[in-house]
């Protein structure tokens, strides 16, 4: 009896992302084993990242620090500006750093700062430091010192501004600004007066002690969010919510999780519709976590939570995120291991997760959205925008893996004898194919190049790829492959220098022999 051969197509392969939960050999193939500086793009492929591209061409003030926060001033005439924090320092500018750190003998030692536009102006703060206030408008200036980074106390009828406001948490929503988590003070919220961030006494200005509100007794207020007029409370291990949070005078409890909580202030993003934030057990959603009060279901990270974890064990440093709608992503960036998860949002899969990929040896630190779309990201380096497909000029690896591919029978050893690639990139763009047996215990590896072929030869219509017309296209339907194993892995690579590259399709055959 003749030996079958089969067929594996793997259309659009890693469409549902990375998937480090389930075993190998049960996964769908639709999943990655590996999917490194890899986005899924609007096609539903996998497709290298954009990369780093630094614009600061002086960052002497910054010396060896690091930019840790970066926020986009911008006032109702249209003036904008962009500043961030590093190396101790309040900075302005994108090409060239500029100091804005007040004088005066105010003194930082720290860059954990967070920034709020608020009202015309920019506010800073950050635990245990006086409060700062960049603003453009001179009524609001004391001694003429328009258009600079001043203490908060020091504009025109600031009042209220004492230690106890001093927090590492500001929010601006529902007409002012609310602070909390201070250094001797984690359960007590201030909000300022009405349009008037510079206003902690009078008016409607006013605190409230939550600390009898902690479902488990007590806890620390991490981060606060504005949701659908709810004042979200994010603790390390419980959420409150209060309703009514235009006038917070007459706030009441809506709701509270327990078991539940924030990692880090800065995981905290507002993604149209919900927030975002990183609990001790994975990334979850304000919206699912209420509705479900806190059960697994709702983890939006079920394919590499346990990866997560891993990870929170070891962060020595901070969490930085952004939510980038052009792209349709959430990022996650552990600080202190160089590494960032790359969530897609378009849609969830079948357990409530979103497609996830992984992005390695990033040395982000920070980021924002600008106005205008553009995503600017802080490093060593300075600032820099997400776009092209370099980092600083250098090329970063794109990867593939797929899961343990068994052809629908582990026990059967499989004979492979091809493998048909469909890759869309830059003419001459070389890709290291692999393939290994056995989870690896064998393998071997064949070197193909993007361009080999011009799409025109190939009937690909299906392919819907009509955007690339300044792409190739390689299909190589005679790469002929041998070995064998009772199970198959694929591994496509390259190195990503300047031109961009999606993985549409692979197909495998292989020999089927007798069972093992």
């Amino acid at each position: 009896m003749a030996q079958e051969i089969k067929s594996i197509n793997l259309v659009a392969p890693a469409f549902k992302g990375i998937n480090t939960e389930d075993s190998a050999l049960s996964q769908d193939p639709s999943f990655a084993d590996v999917a490194d500086n890899a986005v899924i793009d609007q096609r539903g492929r996998i497709a290298a990242r954009k990369g780093l591209s630094v614009i600061t061409t002086d960052k002497t003030v910054l010396g060896a620090g690091k930019i840790r926060a970066i926020k986009e001033f911008k006032n109702d005439a249209g003036v904008t500006k962009v500043f961030s924090v590093g190396n101790n320092k309040i900075i302005s500018g994108t090409t060239t750093l500029v100091d804005e750190t007040p004088g005066g003998g105010y003194t930082i030692t720290a860059d954990d700062w967070k920034m709020v536009n608020f009202n015309n102006s920019l506010y800073f703060f950050q635990r245990g430091y006086a409060p700062l206030i960049y603003n453009t408008i001179a009524t609001l200036t004391s001694g003429g010192a328009n258009s600079a980074v001043v203490e908060l106390s020091t504009v025109h009828s600031a009042s209220g501004v004492t230690s106890a406001i001093y927090g590492n948490e500001v929010l601006a929503a529902y007409g002012r600004l609310w602070t909390a988590d201070f250094a001797d003070d984690k359960s007590t919220i201030y909000w300022s007066d009405l349009l008037a961030g510079h206003k902690w006494s009078g008016g409607s200005s006013g605190s409230i002690d939550i600390s009898k509100v902690w479902p488990d007794g007590y806890d620390e207020i991490v981060s606060l969010a504005a949701h659908n007029n709810f004042l979200i409370i994010f603790g390390k291990r419980n959420i409150v919510a209060y309703s009514g949070a235009d006038d917070p005078a007459n706030m009441a409890l809506q709701d509270t999780v327990t078991g539940t909580g924030c990692v880090g202030r800065d995981t905290v993003q507002y993604t149209g519709m919900d927030v975002f934030f990183l609990s001790q057990t994975g990334l979850k959603s304000f919206g699912r976590t209420i509705q479900e009060k806190s059960m697994p279901l709702n983890s939006l990270s079920g394919t590499i939570t346990k990866d997560i974890i891993t990870l929170l064990k070891t962060e020595s440093e901070s969490f930085k995120s952004v939510y980038y709608p052009e792209e349709n992503f959430y990022l996650l960036t552990f600080t202190g291991q160089d590494v960032t998860l790359c969530f897609d949002i378009r849609g969830a899969l079948e357990n409530g997760a979103y497609r996830a990929t992984r992005w390695p040896l990033t040395t982000f630190t920070s980021y924002v959205r600008q106005d205008n779309g553009a995503l600017l990201v802080g490093s060593e380096l300075g600032i820099g925008q997400y776009t092209g497909y370099q980092d600083n000029g250098l090329a970063y690896r794109f990867k593939y893996s797929s899961p343990e591919l068994t052809f629908g029978d582990p026990s059967i050893l499989k004979f492979l004898k091809k493998l048909r690639p469909t890759i869309i990139g830059g003419s001459g763009q070389p890709v290291s194919m692999r393939w290994a047996y056995d989870f690896g215990s064998r393998s071997d590896s064949i070197i193909i190049s993007v361009g080999a072929s011009d799409p025109s030869e190939f009937n690909i219509a299906e392919f819907n790829i009509a955007e690339f017309t300044s792409g190739k296209l390689v299909i190589r339907d005679s790469v002929n492959v041998g070995g064998s194993g009772t199970t198959l892995a694929v591994t496509i690579e390259a190195d990503i220098d300047g031109t961009e590259l999606s993985l549409q399709e692979i197909n495998v055959l292989a020999l089927m022999g007798k069972i093992i």
